[in-house]
């Protein structure tokens, strides 16, 4: 069996889009609880644009990243579990702001994270 490494052009959106899943994912975290401290914090954080844009940004990533690790090394794992991710990152989008919006954020960020990572790992089977 022939293990290849992906090179760092084809690497590049699945990095970017696990740093952002990262990103989302301590947004989300520090969102929740400095809410709970800094009531004044919550305004800023919990904004609508900052998740809206969050979203079309990390919908783009996994696009580009996911779609093309899968014209390469044809596994649709990872673009199955980066769909459910993003779909439940949209569906975060449809509750009001709160607990829950925060948790599809987080489980969503988390599927589209692991898409990456089995995304990435697929080049080098």
């Amino acid at each position: 069996m022939i293990v290849t490494r992906p090179t760092p052009a084809r690497d590049l959106f699945d990095r970017l889009a696990i740093g952002l899943s990262a990103l989302c994912f301590v947004h989300c975290a520090a969102s929740v609880l400095l809410v709970a401290v800094l009531a004044t914090a919550g305004g800023f954080l919990l904004h609508p644009a900052i998740h809206e844009g969050g979203l079309v940004l990390a919908i783009l990533l996994a696009i580009v990243g996911l779609g093309r690790g899968f014209t390469q090394h044809r596994r649709p794992i990872p673009v199955m579990l980066g769909t459910m991710g993003i779909t439940l990152m949209a569906a975060a989008l449809t509750v009001p702001h709160g607990v829950i919006e925060a948790a599809f954020t987080m489980a969503g960020v988390v599927a589209v994270a692991g898409a990456h990572f089995l995304n990435r790992r697929a080049h080098a089977w």
